[in-house]
């Protein structure tokens, strides 16, 4: 009984975190509201792998108002809703309605603002301990930033890291492969003398007698991991310059970036 009312009071803490903030609160409320008529649905008609990711949604949907208060930070109300969009085009948009095939650029979009999202959280990170007076030491804004930027890339390559585990030992298509028509390699060097053998024109493509329902080769996950970690790389520059503004003016003079940068509760506090 009693860890049932400690789970039943945290849920009510977070909900109540939540209804602080009108506008992210109706965007959690419509956003859980579909995922669970969505995985209603799924049960009804047996489809149990996206009933599953229905649930997983509507438990990610809890991170944002989980972190302010596991960490007591305050998140801006633009960074509140777009990490609950941001996981909702993932899972439901992305993965249940199969927006990453049929939405040219879906995933592109999506790691890019992964970049441009990670650094705001890396900047906050490295501010918070900056800024508090337990720590003796103190970086400039150029430091915090690299530091920053880093994070986001670091955040992008674990990222490709579970999508190339869940596609090599689970049997998904997350690395999502690119029909190319043409291909370089001295694996098909006949002298083993590291020369490139390169093969131009490719319409088609045969597997074991079989031509495959494609007009060239497939390129198995190389082309789409680079361009995901080359745009979540544009999207950690792009704001990692608005973050160095905003860390030299303390948001004076950058109000979009400042939507985008956790806060610490009590942050007059922590200032100097």
């Amino acid at each position: 009984m009693k860890n049932k009312k400690k789970k039943t009071r945290k849920k009510d803490i977070l909900v109540a975190e939540i209804k602080k903030n009108k506008v992210s609160f109706a965007v959690y409320i419509t956003l859980r509201v579909t995922a669970l008529i969505l995985l209603l649905l799924s049960l009804l008609f047996g489809n149990y792998e996206s009933a599953a990711m229905c649930g997983l949604t509507m438990v990610m949907l809890l991170a944002p108002p989980f972190v302010e208060r596991t960490f007591k930070v305050d998140l801006p109300t633009t960074l509140e809703v777009v990490v609950m969009c941001f996981i909702f085009a993932h899972t439901i948009l992305g993965e249940l309605a199969s927006f990453y095939v049929r939405v040219p650029g879906w995933d592109t979009m999506l790691h890019t603002l992964n970049g441009f999202i990670c650094v705001g959280v890396g900047i906050s990170l490295v501010d918070l301990l900056n800024r508090n007076k337990k720590f003796r030491f103190e970086l400039s804004p150029i430091y915090v930033v690299i530091a920053a930027f880093c994070f986001s890339m670091t955040v992008g390559v674990m990222w490709e890291f579970f999508e190339f585990g869940m596609d090599r030992f689970f049997g998904t298509d997350m690395q999502k492969d690119t029909v190319i028509t043409s291909i370089k390699s001295v694996a098909l060097d006949p002298t083993n003398s590291n020369k490139v053998i390169t093969v131009d024109g490719i319409k088609m493509t045969e597997v074991n007698g079989e031509l495959l329902p494609i007009n060239g080769y497939l390129d198995i996950g190389l082309i789409d991991t680079m361009k995901d970690l080359f745009v979540n790389f544009i999207g950690a520059v792009i704001f990692s310059m608005g973050g160095f503004l905003y860390l030299k003016t303390r948001g004076k003079r950058s109000r979009m970036t400042e939507g985008f940068i956790p806060i610490p509760v009590n942050d007059d506090k922590t200032e100097e």
